[in-house]
């Protein structure tokens, strides 16, 4: 639907102007000076040429069959100069002028009057208040749009509705001397939407990697099912602002308010398989290798080195992201023995030496290609003067155009003296970063895409022996008696109709009946204060451990009934299970995404150690595995320092009988299972909160 818009034939422009320092004036000059293929048409009344072009009335003078209109006028005249393209029959409207929604109401109802009137006529919008597309392909050539950054062709397409940091993207990548294929920034996105168009970069041929900014998103569902699609074919990279409060509150006043401080966009990304960013110069960076590099197999690098230190800076990033640098084979140590100086070193990394001519790399690369023992190579290259460095270079490019498996260089030089080699890798599309560090993280990114490629989804269980209507009957009636905090009797009730493991419990009323309970269940006991005041009961001395006999039950909930007035009171006594690894799993609901689903270490942990992982529903088992080999204590499970591993076939199946529980009663906006305890085969909740919406 977008080809018009990205591939157009002719190009209009409303609000032309004979004024250099002009949007109106710089489109043209855009155009013409990028060598657009097809016809452009300055649309001003008052001027009989522009840039040496004819300029024309109004639309309804131009020619016909015109692809795309960019709008370069005062907001108010918007609405009826959308009239006349759409009774010219234009498809496509770029507007670059401001003063619509992102300005308040009255803004915000030219933009729907505008609006109303193309969908009338089936035209396309871009914007309102955005800079426009650029296509450097060689059959297009259109630069619509009124930025400075004039790009190589590439492989790389970039997508944001913020155009300054699209433009500071673009503009990276050109000093980088790495070209571009398609850039949109598409504005307040009234119409024309980044899934749409990542929908398109998806399916364009010349786009081999998608980099996008996103500072929120409007319709969450419908970006993550696009993206996960495009995901699968080729890599996404992208950048989320608003990380912070202060981040989202500057985000939110740019464009209309989108960002807001939450965990949401960056569980799309992981649940997409979109590899994510939080420094812009790293996305730029990977964006570089993915460009013209093939998807690595695996996470075993070699490294080729003429000089020491550097390479031991790389290794030490690329161990630190999980990739490894296995032995050379006997077959590779075999040839590269004969090949190289007797001095180099014929390990992993090879050094040959600053000395090592350009045969002595060929060598190398020769050999990693097909030494199975590594799916990445690493190249650390110095430019010693004593060497032919051009031959060098020309080697490793014509190597890496052999696309058997991903190269990335670190190229330290004085790029101002040895341009000849920069030119050459880069002319031959091989990767080069100036810190080895930089060059690492490049190396890691194409890894994680790969791993990203083969993860084991697996499947989102249904289990059959759940009773889902009881546990809706409970929600029910908890709102119906106006509870939003759901006492524990109903928590416990909904995860007991999911099969979901608790610790043995009942609920009393008063003291006799609380040891009457104790008795059953039998001692020792837990008893823990229940009203709907009291939300965090052991901060507040509602909760009271290891009870042995009823005189402590009886004097335990006295003593509560003083502390605690309330006509709501109850007790909730409950078996006593010390011992165990605590354990905690939890769930937020994400407006128009379902649930954040958390695990992590419990108890005390989570409150020091922050040790926990999100995914969104629904989960299925393999990201519920991979949610506990996430954690940083996942060591922990298995077991150390003589405390025994714990059932983690058990924990999986309680996450996906959490998700399932979590999709089918919507109306839960929060839950805390906090502490599971986990004693070897056996894993049960102890405490746990609901909350829903009233």
């Amino acid at each position: 639907m977008l080809e018009s818009l990205f591939r157009p034939k002719s190009v209009a422009v409303i609000g032309a102007s004979s004024k250099e320092l002009s949007i109106g004036n710089r489109v043209i000059k855009n155009l013409i000076d990028f060598g657009f293929k097809g016809g452009i048409f300055p649309i001003n009344p008052k001027a009989d040429k522009i840039r040496g072009l004819k300029a024309y009335p109004s639309i309804m003078e131009c020619p016909d069959n015109i692809d795309v209109v960019h709008m370069v006028i005062p907001a108010k005249f918007v609405p009826m100069a959308m009239e006349d393209c759409g009774k010219k029959g234009v498809k496509n409207v770029i507007i670059n002028s401001g003063g619509f929604s992102e300005t308040g109401p009255d803004g915000e109802a030219i933009e729907k009057d505008f609006l109303a009137k193309a969908n009338q006529y089936g035209i396309r919008v871009l914007g309102p208040n955005c800079q426009g597309i650029i296509n450097t392909d060689a059959d297009i050539r259109a630069y619509c749009n009124f930025t400075f950054t004039m790009p190589d062709p590439g492989y790389i397409s970039i997508v944001a509705l913020s155009g300054g940091v699209a433009e500071v993207i673009h503009q990276a990548f050109s000093q980088m001397g790495v070209g571009t294929r398609i850039y949109a920034s598409n504005g307040n996105a009234c119409d024309v939407t980044i899934p749409e168009i990542m929908a398109y970069l998806g399916d364009d041929d010349g786009t081999r990697v998608i980099v996008t900014y996103v500072e929120g998103l409007r319709d969450a569902a419908t970006f993550m099912e696009v993206a996960t699609k495009v995901a699968s074919k080729k890599p996404i990279l992208a950048m989320k602002a608003g990380r912070t409060m202060e981040g989202a509150k500057a985000a939110a006043s740019h464009t209309g308010g989108l960002a807001k401080e939450d965990i949401a966009t960056d569980l799309i990304f992981k649940k997409a398989g979109i590899l994510s960013f939080k420094d812009e110069g790293e996305l730029i960076q990977a964006a570089a290798a993915f460009a013209t590099q093939p998807i690595p197999k695996g996470n075993r690098v070699g490294i080729i080195t003429n000089t020491g230190g550097p390479a031991v800076i790389a290794t030490d990033v690329m161990v630190a992201n999980g990739l490894t640098l296995p032995p050379l084979s006997e077959k590779t140590r075999a040839v590269l023995t004969e090949a190289l100086f007797p001095e180099a070193s014929v390990n992993n990394p090879v050094d040959v030496l600053a000395t090592g001519p350009a045969q002595h790399y060929r060598a190398c690369l020769d050999a990693m290609m097909v030494d199975e023992n590594f799916d990445c190579v690493f190249v650390n290259f110095v430019t010693p003067f004593f060497v032919d460095n051009e031959s060098t270079a020309k080697e490793i490019v014509a190597v890496s155009q052999q696309q058997k498996k991903p190269i990335v260089c670190n190229l330290m030089t004085d790029r101002r003296q040895w341009t000849e080699v920069v030119k050459i890798l880069q002319d031959g599309g091989v990767p080069c970063f100036a810190l080895p560090g930089e060059a690492a993280r490049a190396m890691t990114a194409l890894v994680d895409y790969h791993n990203i490629r083969t993860r084991q989804i697996g499947e989102v269980k249904t289990f059959g022996d759940t009773d889902s209507a009881g546990a809706r009957q409970i929600l029910v009636a908890a709102k119906e008696a106006g509870k939003s905090n759901l006492p524990a009797e109903s928590v416990y009730g909904i995860l007991a109709a999911y099969k979901i493991p608790t610790a043995v419990w009942k609920t009393a009323k008063d003291a006799e009946a609380a040891v009457a309970v104790a008795a059953e269940i039998g001692y020792p006991v837990v008893v823990k204060a229940d009203a709907a005041s009291i939300l965090h009961k052991s901060d507040m001395g509602g909760v009271a451990v290891d009870l042995k006999g009823g005189d402590a039950v009886r004097a335990t909930v006295e003593k509560m009934q003083q502390r605690f007035p309330d006509d709501d009171l109850s007790f909730f006594t409950q078996q006593y299970l010390p011992g165990g690894l605590e354990l905690i799993m939890g769930a937020k609901a994400e407006e128009g995404l379902g649930h954040a689903v958390m695990f992590g270490l419990g108890g005390i942990f989570v409150e020091i150690m922050k040790d926990v992982v999100f995914n969104l529903t629904p989960v299925t088992s393999g990201e519920a595995g991979q949610m506990l080999s996430a954690i940083k204590g996942a060591s922990m499970l298995e077991g150390v320092r003589g405390r025994a591993g714990v059932n983690q076939d058990l924990i999986i199946e309680i996450i996906q009988r959490l998700s399932q529980l979590l999709t089918d009663l919507p109306e839960i906006r929060e839950m805390d299972l906090n502490p599971l305890m986990a004693f070897g085969d056996q894993v049960v909740v102890v405490d746990a909160r609901i909350s829903i919406e009233k």
